[in-house]
C-alpha cells in the first residue's frame, strides 16, 4: 500500500484492488486567469469486483480500506484545499455504487492548485513523490504550461508483479479549456479542439510511467 500511495493520491486508495480504472484531470480557465480544477476517479468498469473486495478484510496480503476511511481522508484534502488562499468553491462527491469519488474547486490562479497540492504533501496526505508544481502561467506572455514531472517507473520497477498489474489496464485523460484562442502548443500529443479552445491527451498510465507519453505542455494563446 504504501508503495502505491508514493504513486497516487488519498482519493485512489481503491485503486490497489483493480486495474481498469479512469482518472480525468481537468482546468478550466478564463482569459484572467482564473478558473475551475477538478480531478475525477471512475472505477465504475469494475465496481461489481470492488463491490464483493469491500466485503473483505484484506486482499493479497493488503488491508482493504473501508468507506469511512475513503471518506476521512477526502473530507480532510477537501478541508486543507479551502484554506489554501485563493483556492475556493471546494466540492466533493463519493458514489460507492458506482466507485466514483470527485473533487473540485476554483481557483484565483493556477498556481494555486500547486498550492493546494503542497499543503496535502505537507500534512502526510500525499505521498513524498508526488509533483505538486504541476502548473504555471502567465498572463503577459499570454501562454499556460503544464510543467514536467519526475518519472515514476524506478518506483514502479520496485513493486511486485501484483501491484504492477494494477495500472494494465489504467487510463488517464487531461482537458485544459480555455477562454481564449490557442495559437500554439509544444506537445503534438495533445489534440487541439475544432474551435481551438481546448487541448486534450488521453494515455495508458504505463505510457506515462515509461515515459511513452508527455505531461508536459506549453500553450500560447493569440
Amino acid at each position: 500500500m504504501k508503495n502505491f500511495l508514493k504513486l497516487f493520491v488519498l482519493l485512489f486508495p481503491l485503486l490497489l484492488l483493480t486495474s481498469c480504472f479512469d482518472i480525468l484531470d481537468k482546468v478550466n480557465v478564463k482569459a484572467d486567469g482564473t478558473g475551475e480544477y477538478t480531478i475525477i476517479l471512475n472505477a465504475s468498469k469494475s465496481k461489481t469486483r470492488l463491490a464483493s473486495i469491500s466485503k473483505m478484510e484484506t486482499i493479497n496480503g493488503k488491508k482493504v480500506p473501508k468507506k469511512s476511511e475513503i471518506e476521512n481522508k477526502i473530507n480532510e484534502a477537501s478541508k486543507i484545499f479551502k484554506g489554501t488562499p485563493g483556492i475556493s468553491n471546494v466540492k466533493t462527491s463519493m458514489d460507492f455504487d458506482n466507485y466514483i469519488i470527485k473533487l473540485s474547486c476554483n481557483f484565483k490562479q493556477i498556481e494555486n492548485i500547486n498550492a493546494g497540492l503542497e499543503q496535502l504533501k505537507a500534512k502526510h496526505i500525499l505521498g513524498k513523490m508526488i509533483p505538486t508544481q504541476i502548473y504555471s502561467q502567465s498572463l503577459q506572455k499570454k501562454s499556460l504550461t503544464r510543467n514536467k514531472v519526475n518519472t515514476f517507473k524506478a518506483d514502479y520497477d520496485k513493486m511486485g508483479k501484483a501491484d504492477r498489474e494494477v495500472f494494465n489496464d489504467a487510463k488517464y485523460t487531461s482537458i485544459m479549456q480555455f477562454e481564449n484562442t490557442v495559437k500554439s502548443q509544444t506537445n503534438s500529443s495533445y489534440v487541439l479542439a475544432p474551435n481551438k479552445k481546448a487541448v486534450k491527451l488521453e494515455a495508458d498510465i504505463l505510457d506515462l510511467i515509461f515515459q511513452k507519453k508527455q505531461l508536459q505542455n506549453t500553450i500560447l494563446f493569440q
